[in-house]
C-alpha cells in the first residue's frame, strides 16, 4: 500500500533555504517519494513564499518531487486550534506557532505521514500522527 507524505516547511528550507542541503532531510524525503505521493499542503506553500521568486519559479523547483498540492481540510482546523491554545497554556512562548499546529492537524486528518525536521512538538500535540524526521531515523 502507498503511504502519502506531507513535507513540512522545515525540510525545504533543508532542501532549497540554506545552499546546503541536510543529507538526512534528503534521504528521508528520498525515502517519502519511494513509499507514495509527497503532498505540499497550502499552508507549507504560504510558509515556502519566497521574496524575489515568482510562484511559477517557485513550483517548478519542486516539481521533481511530483507533489500534489492539497488544502487546508476544514476538519483539521479545530484540533489545530485545540493543540495551539493547549501550547500557550503550558507557557508556550513562541509567537508564531500556529501554521506549525494546522501543518500537523492536516496530515493527522488527511491521513498523511508527515516529514519534518522537529518531531519532538508534532508528538507532544498529535500523539497519534506518523512522524518522518531525523530524530526517528538512523
Amino acid at each position: 500500500m502507498k503511504t502519502s507524505t506531507l513535507i513540512d516547511t522545515n525540510i525545504l528550507i533543508d532542501l532549497f533555504g540554506s545552499g546546503q542541503i541536510q543529507a538526512s532531510s534528503a534521504d528521508l524525503l528520498e525515502q517519502a517519494m519511494r513509499d507514495g505521493p509527497i503532498v505540499l499542503s497550502a499552508i507549507v506553500w504560504a510558509e515556502f513564499a519566497t521574496p524575489g521568486i515568482s510562484e511559477e519559479q517557485l513550483w517548478r523547483k519542486l516539481q521533481w518531487l511530483k507533489p500534489k498540492r492539497e488544502d487546508f481540510p476544514f476538519e483539521a482546523a479545530y484540533s489545530a486550534g485545540l493543540a495551539h491554545r493547549t501550547y500557550k497554556a503550558r507557557g508556550g512562548t513562541r509567537e508564531k506557532t500556529l501554521p506549525d499546529f494546522l501543518i500537523g492537524a492536516h496530515a493527522l486528518v488527511a491521513g498523511h505521514r508527515l516529514l519534518t525536521c522537529d518531531a519532538r512538538r508534532y508528538r507532544t500535540y498529535f500523539p497519534d500522527l506518523d512522524l518522518i524526521a531525523p530524530d526517528t531515523h538512523p
